[in-house]
């Protein structure tokens, strides 16, 4: 008699749960998704696969601040997770649609085609912006932010080759502040692909993926977050004086919001919105903002809450304009990555709640890193210097005119790049092969300049093998010049105030990989690995192939059948 009651009670509440749409969530915390391989095995597949490219994130920001980073997030990530110490940018320029492109096709500009940023089309001399698409227009954006799609993209993505072992099931949906960093690592075919338009200070998408923004994203701009985000100004987490990895507050190569006189703490970040919305970029409150709309993600598409795989590709660029404007020594970085690790804590409690722990897999890396900025480096006489590229280009512009009498047959230094015109020059019946030896040698002596490299005989520059495969490696012919420059350590084509990167250097190309949750143990790799690993190995965890531009290995140590 007893039993049957207890059985009868556990029928109503099964009965109940199941009518409130609790019992799957709850199926999901305790199983992983399986799915029969042709051969009837039973291969386990994580609900959902999370990457997050932290934009402008150098590896050694795992420890620099970690004695300050919580037990959620960074300090999660190694703890529980797989890092893999030593992983490296394979390819050059070390840019943020290269780097997530490379990320999530496990290949490299000279298969994939996305060779910068920007680039100089060979053919017909105009420069492209990497997803710039005229055939499409701006869903819930403005012209000309919004006419973008993945178009000039080509080798298929990680993302792509779920939705074909899926028959497309799968949901995959790309999050940033960045248009190139959500559409590219989103590949061809995504469920949605959504970026913020500053015109707007909303997210927005493209008729590439959607003819109307749906209800969620519309719920979701209207709560104007960026504007409550940015209310209490940013001030630092901690007392000033605490932040012992940064330099002072207000140093002479730090860049300024526009309207402020120095580079100090608090920053009037409300103001700065509401005069560009572009400015909620440049604080820790975009990250906060960018992760709040993947959740809204999450929960609008169900994702890792059905019957098959889904993906979630999160870009976190706010570090990156940070970085940008004020330089990795900075205490503006510090606190944006003490913010972040707390950002990225709440959102991993929030996926062991909404999909279940262990059910997820997520990693994080970069698209790249970040050189000191020149004039902190002279404060400390360490070597350092502005390869003023325009500057160069101009100069060898008027050094070709005095030889041949035809003016302007450089367009640009893109990229590092000497990008000749040739139309000019087939229209004045010159021999590129001629202009270049002239090119060359005016070149070889510019002040920071280390290697001149002819792209049609690289072997002749005499670079160490490391550096040659890598300067194969990012050489597209129909989107790279013809003469490729690579500046001295610590030397860079940027400004007087704040950082940049694209260059060969470590702190420019080394950058974190760390593996967590589903079917990851715990550990840490110290061989070298390369950026183009990470697509194979996810390939590898999925059980599904490979992109098909894909030139990585499987990181085997990590993997498990």
């Amino acid at each position: 008699m007893k039993r049957s009651i207890i059985l009868s009670v556990v029928r109503i509440v099964f009965t109940l749960l199941l009518a409130s749409g609790l019992l799957p969530v709850m199926a999901q915390r305790v199983s992983p998704l399986p799915a029969k391989n042709s051969g009837g095995r039973d291969v386990a597949r994580p609900r959902l696969v999370v990457g997050i490219v932290v934009d402008q994130m150098r590896w050694d920001y795992l420890y620099r601040y970690s004695e300050r980073y919580g037990v959620g997030g960074f300090r999660r990530l190694l703890n529980e997770g797989f890092s893999c110490e030593q992983t490296y940018i394979s390819h050059l320029p070390s840019y943020t649609a290269v780097g997530h492109t490379t990320i999530f096709t496990g290949s490299v500009p000279s298969i994939h085609g996305i060779a910068g940023n920007d680039w100089i089309d060979q053919a017909t001399g105009k420069d492209e912006y990497c997803v710039s698409d005229s055939a499409v227009q701006p869903v819930g954006g403005t012209s000309p932010a919004g006419n973008m799609s993945p178009r000039n993209l080509l080798a298929t993505t990680i993302t792509d080759e779920l939705m074909l072992a899926t028959n497309f099931r799968s949901r995959v949906v790309g999050v940033s502040l960045k248009d190139r960093a959500s559409i590219l690592p989103a590949g061809h075919r995504p469920t949605g692909a959504f970026w913020f338009d500053d015109v707007k200070g909303c997210f927005s998408t493209s008729t590439w993926y959607m003819k109307e923004l749906p209800g969620w994203v519309q719920r979701f701009n209207a709560m104007n977050e960026p504007e409550k985000l940015a209310a209490g100004g940013w001030n630092t987490l901690y007392p000033l004086s605490t932040y012992a990895q940064s330099t002072a507050d207000s140093v002479p190569w730090e860049g300024l919001i526009k309207g402020e006189r120095a580079p100090v703490f608090p920053h009037d970040v409300l103001k700065a919105y509401r005069e560009d919305h572009d400015n909620i970029r440049s604080s820790p409150f975009g990250n906060t903002l960018t992760l709040d709309f993947a959740r809204a993600a999450v929960d609008a598409y169900a994702l890792g809450q059905r019957d098959v795989t889904d993906f979630l590709t999160i870009n976190c660029a706010s570090t990156d304009y940070v970085g940008h404007r004020y330089g990795p020594n900075s205490i503006e970085v510090e606190d944006v990555y003490l913010r972040l690790d707390r950002d990225l804590a709440a959102f991993f409690s929030y996926l062991d709640g909404r999909v279940g722990k262990g059910n997820y897999l997520v990693f994080l890396t970069a698209d790249h890193g970040a050189s000191h900025a020149v004039n902190f480096m002279r404060s400390h006489q360490l070597p350092a210097g502005f390869a003023r590229v325009k500057q160069v280009m101009q100069g060898l512009n008027d050094t070709l005119e005095r030889v041949t009498g035809v003016k302007d047959l450089v367009i640009a230094g893109t990229n590092y790049y000497v990008n000749f015109n040739l139309a000019q020059i087939r229209q004045a019946g010159l021999s590129i092969d001629s202009l270049k030896v002239v090119a060359k040698t005016y070149l070889a002596y510019q002040p920071g300049i280390q290697y001149v490299v002819d792209m049609t005989d690289i072997g002749a520059a005499a670079l160490p093998k490391k550096i040659e495969s890598m300067v194969i490696n990012g050489y597209n012919r129909k989107r790279c010049g013809s003469i490729l420059l690579l500046p001295e350590p610590g030397w860079f084509d940027g400004y007087e105030k704040g950082t940049t990167h694209g260059t060969w250097n470590p702190q420019d190309t080394h950058i974190p990989l760390v593996f967590m949750g589903w079917g990851i143990p715990h550990g840490a790799l110290y061989r070298t690995v390369h950026m183009t690993d990470i697509a194979p190995t996810v390939a590898a965890l999925l059980h599904i192939q490979a992109p098909d531009g894909s030139i990585g290995d499987v990181i085997s140590e990590m993997v498990k059948d």
